[in-house]
């Protein structure tokens, strides 16, 4: 397996452009299989989970035509048009769906279109449970049989979705996603509540419009749809990648430097935002421009609570961990969206970092990190390494098991390299 060397030190500067959003682009390339007629996307990054969705939609018969493919520092992304008229299959096998765990979001879409669906159950990080039960019940709620065997879920509505009022339990993201998607070609009226609100579902729910749906309440906790017999033609871009500006955000405050973000806003990153400035680093925004700096000896500890959106997200908890392992004084970090999600800490740990944990709080005394090697065991945990590796005064730093990267990080080390930073891909036999 391939590995990251980085010597760290360097304090990063320049201009970095954000790519688009990877958890906004997957559940919108899994709707164009609501429709017979082309969807056109522009901004999609390039990352190993956008190809393992492309690859899957491809099993199912969606012909994918590349339109553009932005190149360069600023690149913009992808541009693919997805053609479903001859879809031809409603089978999602297990070698496909176990790579990402987004690929159940084409139950949904694969149930609503043609009336059958038979999809992997599927894999991902292993940042804890994560079970699919609410997608399944959300699907039941709206008529249709559902069985599970053999690591496989079975569905099938033969006459067609009705609308129906599904109130989730607990806030989840890829069940309002898959429920959203499902209602938009069920007969008469649906209402999500309790919907998650992520700013991925709005994107969602703005393409889906459109597309020709009536959805109404977006980016609220109810969402009511207004089925329609039939989804026409559309072309969307997708949101910029809030997580990746956050990391970015980061990678400037923990080097201590100065870093311009290009192709991005921080309206979806306010609470973020705000304790990054509790903790003292310097943000401003400017049009599409985003600028972060932190001088050492301003930045203070905090404590912090991850949350459904608009909360904190727990998917900048670990690198905002990174940085706290560098910030004098103690803080502390609750997780209370995934119960896995501190794998990460054991690896810090080896660098340096004073982390004790109790039960789902991480208290962590700051000081400084230092250069070893380490192993990656999710998609954030491994950024949230690099981003320490960074801050590692003129020491080497080798990250493995970096594959998790490529899943949610277009060219990882070709943007950080371009501020500065000492670091290479050792590729592995």
């Amino acid at each position: 397996m391939d590995k990251l060397r980085i010597v760290g030190g360097t304090t990063l500067s320049g201009r970095v452009s954000i790519s688009g959003a990877k958890n906004a682009s997957l559940p919108i390339m899994a709707a164009s299989i609501l429709s017979d007629n082309p969807l056109t996307l522009k901004n999609l990054p390039h990352v190993a989970d956008i190809l393992s969705m492309a690859n899957l939609l491809a099993t199912l018969g969606v012909k994918l035509t590349m339109e553009g493919c932005g190149e360069g520092e600023n690149a913009q992304g992808k541009v693919i048009t997805f053609d479903a008229s001859s879809l031809n299959s409603v089978v999602a096998p297990y070698d496909l769906v176990r790579k990402m765990r987004a690929s159940i979001l084409v139950l949904g879409p694969l149930l609503a279109r043609t009336g059958y669906a038979k999809v992997s159950l599927p894999g991902g990080c292993a940042i804890g449970a994560r079970p699919v039960d609410l997608h399944l019940k959300a699907m039941e709620k709206l008529g249709a049989e559902i069985e599970i065997d053999k690591g496989y879920v079975s569905a099938k509505a033969p006459n067609g979705l009705v609308g129906a009022d599904i109130n989730f339990p607990i806030v989840t993201v890829g069940g309002t996603e898959n429920a959203l998607m499902a209602a938009v070609l069920a007969e008469g009226r649906t209402r999500l509540i309790n919907a998650a609100c992520e700013p991925e579902i709005e994107d969602l729910a703005n393409c889906l419009n459109t597309m020709g749906a009536k959805i109404e309440g977006v980016g609220t906790s109810e969402l009511i749809i207004d089925g329609v017999e039939s989804l026409s033609s559309a072309t969307h871009r997708i949101i910029p990648d809030r997580i990746e500006t956050g990391t970015y955000l980061i990678a400037g405050a923990i080097t201590r430097g100065s870093i311009i973000l290009e192709n991005t806003c921080l309206e979806h990153l306010s609470f973020f935002v705000d304790k990054l400035r509790e903790i003292g680093v310097i943000i401003k925004e400017k049009e599409d421009k985003v600028y972060v700096s932190a001088n050492k000896k301003e930045l203070r500890c905090v404590d912090i609570t991850t949350a459904p959106y608009p909360g904190f997200p727990t998917d900048l908890q670990a690198q905002t961990m990174s940085l706290l392992c560098t910030v004098t004084g103690k803080s502390s970090i609750r997780e209370n969206i995934f119960e896995n999600r501190f794998m990460h800490v054991p690896e810090l740990i080896r660098m340096g970092a004073k982390i004790s944990l109790d039960n789902h709080t991480a208290s962590i005394e700051g000081g400084k990190l230092h250069g070893a090697e380490v192993m990656a065991t999710d998609l954030r945990a491994s950024v949230s390494l690099v981003l320490a590796a960074l801050s590692a005064d003129k020491e080497e730093t080798l990250i493995n098991r970096i594959y998790h990267l490529d899943r949610g990080y277009e060219r990882i080390e070709s943007k950080i390299r371009t501020l500065g930073a000492k670091i290479d891909r050792l590729k592995g036999s």
